[in-house]
């Protein structure tokens, strides 16, 4: 009995190998996807084989695993041929050689040209993109019935709805976080990094130019006059949901728990800074195609077919709750308001920087905001300060 128990073990052991080292094979496909993107895979996997005959495998992986994983096992020739991931992994991939450009042809025009962006490097595209997303202004439509149309009238709205006596805010938005930051420092002409021949630059940081600057006091002055809280993220969600807050800057994650404590609210941006439209970062998520593939032409079949049309993005969104970038799709679906103002707010944004040296610019950054909107420094110089510091990282990084 006990033989035949270890028997069944061993059994057991052989096949759980067997499927963790499922490798690329010439006339099968193999994708790396998370538990998120498998559902509606499963779905155009069968059309695929149906139409040609090939053998497609779906590997189901944790979503932060799938970078690192192809860093260790695609060189070893143990990788995918198709994974699925978010834009910002780009720097890392591309400058690894892990991944190739991908030819989306007449389709390209077919997606929201900030998606393109995301997933470009120089002149070329390396993923399908499918969704995306990026913080804007949701306002309580009980204590703000109509948003702001323009700064002045947002600070306006802030100044007078706040009551810290009653624990009630006119705005609200997570502190110290340069990621929600970001759209008050860019709307006037702040920037992480430049660009230089199609690519980011990090040797030229528009973090404390007059743009980001100027953003960045408009913001403090709120601070400055005790009209907003300095709060972390899960501190900013309470006050919400609990009906003490008019506005607060994040993105379409927070909404499930909106709608779940019953608030009345809306999705809109954040208003114009000096006549310009603030400019979030923009986070999307896409199908790359491995270059240690020994299929990439059938990849890009499966990706340009199969992925890039109306019926499987369509899926992806109401599968996973981003908005979809391929434009038939997202004609349609912004008819959710939600959708439309996460879409509006996403095609006035940036792409957030996918080099390896974006990990050199959050902590200096995050230090400088702190500084600054706990009134412990002027603007001009914490930012000169944070610069300096990104600077000297970047450079010992390089």
């Amino acid at each position: 009995m006990k033989k035949f128990v270890v028997f069944l073990l061993v059994l057991t052991m052989l096949f759980s190998f067997n499927a963790l080292v499922a490798a690329s094979e010439e006339g099968k496909l193999l994708i790396w996807a998370d538990e998120n993107r498998i559902k509606v895979l499963d779905t155009v996997k069968d059309e695929f084989e149906e139409e040609y005959g090939i053998t497609v495998e779906i590997q189901e992986k944790a979503f932060g695993d799938i970078r690192d994983n192809m860093a260790v096992e695609a060189p070893s020739g143990e990788g995918p041929d198709i994974i699925v991931g978010a834009h910002d992994w780009l720097g890392n991939l591309v400058s690894n050689g892990l991944i190739s450009p991908i030819d989306l042809g007449d389709k390209k025009d077919d997606f929201y040209p900030v998606a393109i962006d995301a997933f470009s490097w120089g002149e070329d595209v390396y993923a399908v993109p499918y969704a995306i997303e990026s913080v804007g202004l949701i306002y309580n439509k009980d204590i703000i019935p109509d948003p702001p149309k323009n700064f002045a009238a947002f600070e306006t709205i802030v100044s007078n709805v706040t009551n810290e006596e009653k624990e009630m805010y006119g705005f609200i938005m997570p502190q110290p976080d340069p990621y929600h930051t970001f759209p008050f420092m860019s709307a006037a002409g702040g920037y992480v990094f430049g660009t230089e021949d199609g690519k980011l630059n990090p040797n030229d940081v528009g973090l404390n130019n007059e743009g980001a600057v100027l953003g960045l006091k408009k913001l403090d002055s709120l601070y400055e006059e005790g009209s907003v809280p300095f709060v972390d993220y899960q501190t900013m969600e309470s006050l919400f949901t609990n009906g003490q807050v008019g506005m607060m800057l994040t993105g379409p994650w927070a909404l499930p728990a909106l709608s779940e404590a019953g608030i009345n609210y809306g999705f809109t941006q954040l208003p114009h800074i000096e006549g310009q439209p603030p400019k979030p970062f923009v986070g999307v998520q896409g199908f790359m195609i491995s270059a240690f593939s020994k299929n990439k032409i059938l990849a890009q079949t499966f990706l340009n077919e199969f992925i890039a049309n109306k019926e499987t993005m369509t899926a992806l969104y109401e599968n996973g709750s981003r908005p979809p970038v391929y434009l038939p799709s997202a004609e349609e679906a912004a008819d959710n308001p939600d959708v439309a103002g996460v879409l509006k707010s996403a095609s006035d944004g940036v792409p957030m920087p996918s080099i390896p040296e974006m990990a050199s610019v959050w902590e200096a950054w995050s230090d400088a905001l702190e500084l600054v909107l706990t009134q412990k420094q002027d603007v001009k110089p914490a930012l000169d300060n944070a610069v300096a510091q990104i600077n000297k990282a970047i450079e010992a990084s390089q």
